[in-house]
């Protein structure tokens, strides 16, 4: 064997080598503790933001990922874990409505605020904030 030849298979398997690294790594992310959920797009920040603890309501909690992430085709979530997170301004406008898709508060209210009021009212807990602004934004 060449060297020319030897040098091309020992650059290929360094290259193989990274990309399989770099898999490796990039399917082990771990999720974070705190979401800080910013008032991104807004003319006003007028409550400030919000922070979700994320590893309490994925793993202490137990809502599924897909309650909160998703992808709509055809009228159906088609998200499944493992699949990219967008940020929530990347499909809702936080001005206007567009078609069926809510703007961005009516979005996070609809999914974060009725979710909490139907945890205290099912009597599955009483620590699920919904009714006060200050108990989940920071300013108010």
């Amino acid at each position: 064997m060449s060297k020319k030849t030897l040098n091309l298979l020992i650059a290929i398997f360094v290259g193989l080598l990274f990309l399989a690294v770099g898999a490796l790594t990039a399917a082990d992310v771990p999720e974070p503790d705190v979401v800080s959920i910013e008032n991104e797009g807004y003319k006003r920040d007028i409550k400030g933001p919000v922070e979700l603890h994320h590893k309490k309501h994925a793993e202490d909690y137990q809502v599924a990922c897909a309650q909160c992430h998703h992808d709509y085709q055809d009228g159906k979530n088609v998200w499944k874990e493992g699949d990219p997170v967008k940020k929530c301004i990347e499909c809702h406008d936080p001005e206007n409505k567009q078609g069926d898709v809510d703007k961005l508060q009516n979005a996070y209210h609809n999914n974060c605020k009725d979710c909490h009021k139907e945890v205290v009212t099912s009597g599955k807990s009483e620590d699920a904030p919904f009714r006060k602004c200050n108990d989940c934004h920071e300013k108010g």
